[in-house]
C-alpha cells in the first residue's frame, strides 16, 4: 500500500475562526498568560505622568462646569469656560446637551445627555483619581433625572473637597417664560438651593424659587434673605427691572449670627438682545469672587463693568459690519473681548444698603 503524504493545516492567524475551532497546544494559552503578566507588569513598572491641573492646581482653582454647549455661538460652557480660563483657572466641561446652535435660530440639532451618563462621566473621572476640584458650576439642565444626578455629583465632589465651592445659575426662565420642566423648580427649591454655596437667579428666577413677588428693592432684598436661610451664603440677582431700572442686587451672608452685607449695582440699558451673558456673568462672578472672597461687592462690580465693555463692544461690531443690532439677538464678542474680562476697568459701581 502506496503511503500518501498529508499537507499540514496552514498556519491561521488567531483571527480567523477557522482557527479557533481548530486543536490548540496547551503551549499556546501558556504563552498567552505570560503575554497577559508580562503586559500587566509592564503597565505597573511605568509610573502614570500626573496630571498637572491636579498635581500642581493653579492658584485660583480648578472648576468642574456642567453646562449646556453649542457648536457654533457662546452660551452655557461656551460663554463660561474661555473666561474662567482667562481668569486663570483650570476647567473642565461637562456638556449637558450638545446643540448645533443656540435655540433661538429657526432651527438646531444635537444631543442631551442624561443622568446615567453624567454619572458615568463621573465615575470615570473617579476611577483615575481626578475629582478633585474647588468649584462646581452648573447652569442650563433640562430635566428632574438630570439635575438629581447633579445632586449626587455635588456628595461625590464635597467627598473628595469638604470646601468644594457650588456656584449654581438656576437656569428656570427669564421675562415670565418657563425653558425648563415646572417639576424642577420644586427640586432646586427643596435640593439644589440648601447645598449651593452661591445662587445667581434673575428676577423671574428668583420670583419662582422664593414665591415672592419683587415689585421693589425691598422685594428683591427679602428674597435674598430668603434663599440665604435655605443655604447659600451669597446671592446675586443678576438682573431685575425695577421701576425702569436695571439693577444687580447682591447679598452675602458671612456669619450665621450676623445680618448679610447687602448692595446693588446699576446696570446701563443696552437696546438690544443677547444671548450668553446670564452664563457669562455666573462665571464672572464665580472669578472675581474666588479673588475677593469676603468682597461680594468687589467682584460683582468687576463682573458687571467687564460684561459691559463686552456688550459695548458686540454691538459696535454688528453695527460696524451693517447689521442693526436691535433688530434681532446677538451673539457675543467674546473672544475679541479678552482684555476686558481679564482686566476689566470698573465703570459699574456698587451701593451699599444701610
Amino acid at each position: 500500500m502506496t503511503a500518501v503524504a498529508v499537507p499540514s493545516p496552514p498556519l491561521l492567524h488567531p483571527t480567523c475562526p477557522s482557527w479557533w475551532s481548530s486543536p490548540r497546544p496547551s503551549f499556546f494559552f501558556f504563552f498567552l498568560r505570560e503575554e497577559r503578566w508580562l503586559l500587566r507588569r509592564r503597565r505597573t513598572a511605568m509610573a502614570r505622568p500626573p496630571v498637572l491641573s491636579v498635581a500642581l492646581p493653579s492658584d485660583t482653582g480648578r472648576v468642574l462646569s456642567i453646562q449646556s454647549h453649542t457648536v457654533q455661538g457662546y452660551v452655557g460652557n461656551k460663554s463660561a469656560v474661555f473666561p474662567l480660563q482667562l481668569l486663570g483657572f483650570d476647567v473642565d466641561p461637562i456638556n449637558s446637551v450638545q446643540f448645533s446652535n443656540h435655540t433661538g435660530y429657526p432651527t438646531f440639532r444635537g444631543q442631551v445627555l442624561n443622568g446615567s451618563q453624567l454619572w458615568d462621566l463621573i465615575e470615570g473621572l473617579a476611577e483615575n483619581d481626578l475629582l478633585h476640584y474647588t468649584h462646581l458650576l452648573t447652569g442650563y439642565i433640562g430635566s428632574v433625572s438630570f439635575l438629581t444626578t447633579v445632586l449626587q455629583v455635588v456628595d461625590k465632589l464635597r467627598s473628595v473637597n469638604p470646601d468644594l465651592v457650588y456656584v449654581c445659575d438656576p437656569v428656570l426662565g427669564d421675562e415670565g417664560k418657563l425653558y425648563v420642566p415646572q417639576d424642577l423648580i420644586s427640586v432646586y427649591q427643596q435640593k439644589v438651593v440648601p447645598v449651593a454655596t452661591m445662587l445667581t437667579p434673575n428676577q423671574f428666577e428668583v420670583e419662582l424659587l422664593t414665591g415672592l413677588r419683587i415689585t421693589c428693592e425691598e422685594d428683591g432684598l427679602k428674597a435674598c434673605n430668603a434663599l440665604h436661610s435655605a443655604g447659600p451664603r451669597k446671592v446675586v440677582i443678576t438682573s431685575a427691572l425695577i421701576e425702569d431700572k436695571l439693577l444687580l442686587i447682591g447679598s452675602h451672608k458671612k456669619a450665621k449670627e450676623q445680618p448679610p452685607e447687602q448692595f446693588k449695582i446699576e446696570i446701563p440699558k443696552i437696546p438690544a438682545y443677547f444671548t450668553g451673558t446670564g452664563d457669562l456673568t455666573t462665571a464672572l462672578l464665580l472669578g472675581w469672587s474666588n479673588k475677593y472672597p469676603d468682597n461680594l461687592e468687589r467682584a460683582a462690580e468687576l463682573a458687571v463693568s467687564s460684561l459691559q465693555a463686552l456688550l459695548r463692544r458686540t454691538v459696535e461690531d454688528y453695527k460696524r459690519a451693517g447689521f442693526d443690532p436691535s433688530t434681532s439677538s446677538l451673539e457675543i464678542r467674546l473672544i475679541q473681548s479678552q482684555d476686558e474680562i481679564r482686566r476689566p476697568q470698573i465703570t459699574c459701581k456698587a451701593v451699599k444698603y444701610s
